[in-house]
């Protein structure tokens, strides 16, 4: 049931507010339970300091979710966020991030993940996020 890339890339461009797509995030791997996203580097992402902002991360972290539970799942179903739990470990800084969402448990109504995010390049993460999500349909 894993969704090819362009699935997932046109789930992606369907059913997220402007101001996420904005962040320019893209689809690298999908599998029966993750999914890969990249978020690039942009300055405007960036707060005082030239750190990405942890608003960016944790929003790469729900979209990389979305992805992975419409891939296990084999298509889009409406979903809605219900906990995020963020820790930030180290500051990206003029680097793409890549996002990993692996799913811990699907059911027919709750989808649990965990989300790494990890600079490119970079010898370990960035941030960790626990994620839990409600499915609507």
């Amino acid at each position: 049931m894993t969704l090819s890339l362009a699935e997932a890339d046109k789930i992606l461009a369907d059913n997220f507010a402007p101001w996420v797509l904005e962040l320019g995030l893209s689809v690298l791997e999908t599998g029966d339970l993750h999914a890969v996203l990249r978020l690039p580097w942009d300055a405007r992402l960036a707060r005082e300091g030239g750190g990405l902002s942890g608003q960016a991360l944790m929003a790469a972290a729900d979209t990389a979710t979305v992805i992975a539970v419409s891939s296990a799942r084999g298509a889009f179903v409406p979903m809605t966020t219900v906990q995020q739990s963020t820790t930030f470990q180290r500051a990206v800084v003029g680097a793409d991030v890549l996002v990993d969402a692996r799913l811990t448990k699907l059911g027919r109504r709750m989808a649990f993940a965990d989300v790494t995010m990890t600079a490119e390049g970079a010898d370990g993460p960035a941030a960790r996020a626990s994620t839990v999500y409600a499915l609507l349909g």
